[in-house]
């Protein structure tokens, strides 16, 4: 028998978000690997395309690596690293995530962050006790702490994931203000599907066959 670690399937790091700001988006690019770019998403990737290209290098102590593969297989998740800041003198090591945007009201960018320093602990044996956010619109670098709370909360959101994986069935749309942001709207037709009862009519066919 396979133990609870080997059937899990490993969660890319960039799910998490994507779950946060939709489980559904996130079923449809994780399970049903379909994906469409709009404006903010192309611009998202150039600007971690730029980031992730530059070439390691080391200053006033500190070495800077960029576009840094992790695996954490005991916890299930794997992903990329924008930037990796190893203080080499106290063998610290800090993340750095880049978004497009400004800092949200939510924890969805900060959850992102927790998940790569859990990865880099599960890596490295190590501690991570902070994390940094770079945001292109306001230019500004928000440090945060990695704690207890927010560890928390990644976690319960990893195992989320985790079970929507396992179940391996897209949910049904919740449209929202947020659907007009999503490059997947097309594809996925909030409206549309969300007046679609036909699953329960037929449901409903095959129950009162069975009576």
């Amino acid at each position: 028998m396979h133990s609870d670690v080997a059937d899990r399937r490993s969660v890319a790091i960039s799910a998490l978000q994507h779950y946060l700001f939709c489980p559904r988006q996130c079923a449809l690019i994780h399970l049903e690997q379909v994906w469409q770019e709009n404006f903010l998403t192309a611009h998202g990737r150039q600007l971690h395309e730029r980031v992730d290209s530059g070439a390691p290098e080391s200053r006033k102590g500190v070495r800077f690596e960029r576009g840094v593969t992790v695996n954490a297989p005991k916890l299930g998740l794997h992903g990329q690293l924008d930037l990796l800041e190893h203080q080499t003198a106290s063998r610290t090591y800090l993340p750095v995530e880049y978004k497009r945007g400004k800092p949200k009201a939510t924890n969805v960018d900060k959850v992102q962050l927790c998940a790569q320093a859990l990865c880099l602990e599960e890596m490295m044996a190590t501690q991570v006790e902070v994390g940094a956010l770079w945001y292109w619109q306001t230019r500004k670098r928000l440090e945060v702490e990695i704690d207890a709370a927010l560890r928390t909360q990644t976690l319960a959101l990893l195992e989320q994931i985790q079970n929507l994986f396992r179940q391996g069935r897209t949910p049904q749309p919740e449209y929202g203000k947020h659907c007009k942001a999503c490059s997947l709207y097309e594809l996925c037709q909030p409206k549309l599907m969300q007046g679609d009862r036909s699953s329960d009519y037929v449901s409903a066919m095959f129950n009162l066959d069975e009576k």
